[in-house]
């Protein structure tokens, strides 16, 4: 795994841990799958869903879309390592529902 790998990993159990704490949403699938995936293999695996996860359905009716999957793909920081398909997805998914990107995408 590399560093920039281990980054975003992290990245996703940090999500799982604010959206408890902030939503009080247990995502334990999605925990599971980072567990058992890690967290890159677990954010493919969602963008490649043909429909948002109920996550992400969570997230947004607690206005907190910042803390999906697909707004993290999009951080300039991880978008290195995603197909421009993946960031396709996940941009669309965002635009559905108004969200408000940050300039550095």
């Amino acid at each position: 795994m590399s560093q920039l790998e281990a980054q975003f990993h992290q990245a996703m159990i940090d999500l799982y841990v604010t959206a408890k704490r902030d939503c009080k949403y247990n995502a334990t699938y999605f925990l599971g799958m980072i567990t058992e995936h890690g967290g890159l293999e677990a954010a493919r695996r969602l963008l490649a869903s043909e429909a948002v996860s109920d996550g992400f359905g969570t997230l947004l009716l607690c206005g907190r879309l910042d803390l999906t999957v697909e707004a993290h793909v999009l951080k300039a920081e991880f978008r290195a390592l995603f197909t421009p398909e993946e960031i396709a997805v996940a941009t669309k998914r965002l635009q559905e529902f108004n969200y408000k990107f940050d300039d550095d995408r």
